[in-house]
C-alpha cells in the first residue's frame, strides 16, 4: 500500500514518534527531543525558519508534557503557520517501556495506526497530487535536493560529512547534530540546489 503524501512537515516529540510517522506517511518529520527544544535555540531557530516557507504540523502526546510543548510553539511561532492535531487519550504502554507514562496514556509511537491516518488525513494529498487541505495553501518545496547531491557534496556518506554537517548547520542556524535525513528535509523547504551548491 501506498503511503498517503503529507505536504507540511510534522513535528513529533521524539525519534519512536518519527519511527511511527514515518511508517505511515511520505512526510517531513523533525523532532523537538521532548523538552530539549527548550533548551536549544538552534532547534527553535530551525523551527522558526521552516514556519516561513510552510506550516507546521505540530503532533505531540495527549498529555501534560505535549501541552507544554504546544505552548512553546505558540510562543514561538505565528499562529496561522501552526496546524495543531490531538491524538486522543487512550490508557496504555508502549511495548518498548516498562511501565506507562506520568499520564498513563499512550504516546503518538503507540497510537494504533489506523487513528493518526484518519487524523492526519484531511492534510494528505489526493492521488492525483492535488491539496486535499483548503484552509490555508501549501508551499511548494524549494529544492529538488537529494541523497545523492549531499553525497556528492560531502555531507553524508564520507569520513568527514558529520563535521561538514556540523559547519553547514551553524551556517544555517541549523542544530549542530541535526541529522543527514532531517538536514535534507530542511534544505529542500528552504533551499534550491544550487544555493545549496554555493553554501558548501
Amino acid at each position: 500500500m501506498d503511503k498517503p503524501v503529507i505536504p507540511y512537515p510534522i513535528i513529533v516529540e521524539g525519534k519512536y514518534d518519527k519511527i511511527k510517522i514515518d511508517s505511515l506517511f511520505c512526510a517531513d518529520v523533525f523532532v523537538t527531543d521532548g523538552f530539549g527544544v527548550f533548551r536549544r535555540q538552534d532547534r527553535a531557530a530551525l523551527f522558526r525558519r521552516l514556519a516561513e516557507k510552510t506550516p507546521l504540523i505540530i503532533l505531540t502526546d495527549s498529555d501534560g508534557a505535549g501541552t507544554v510543548i504546544r505552548r512553546f510553539f505558540h510562543s514561538v511561532l505565528p499562529a496561522d503557520r501552526q496546524i495543531h492535531l490531538y491524538s486522543p487519550a487512550i490508557k496504555g504502554k508502549e511495548r518498548r517501556k516498562a511501565a506507562p507514562s506520568k499520564a498513563g496514556n499512550l504516546g503518538i509511537e503507540g497510537i494504533d495506526a489506523a487513528i493518526l491516518r484518519k487524523l492526519l488525513a484531511p492534510y494528505a494529498l489526493s492521488d492525483d497530487g492535488q491539496d486535499m487541505v483548503t484552509h490555508c495553501c501549501i508551499t511548494k518545496k524549494r529544492g529538488d535536493i537529494t541523497k545523492s547531491d549531499l553525497f556528492m557534496l560531502g555531507l553524508s556518506g564520507r569520513p568527514e560529512s558529520a563535521a561538514k554537517r556540523r559547519e553547514l548547520a551553524a551556517k544555517l542556524g541549523f542544530p549542530e547534530d541535526i541529522s543527514s535525513t532531517a538536514l535534507l528535509a530542511a534544505l529542500n523547504l528552504l533551499y534550491s540546489r544550487e544555493e545549496l551548491a554555493e553554501l558548501v
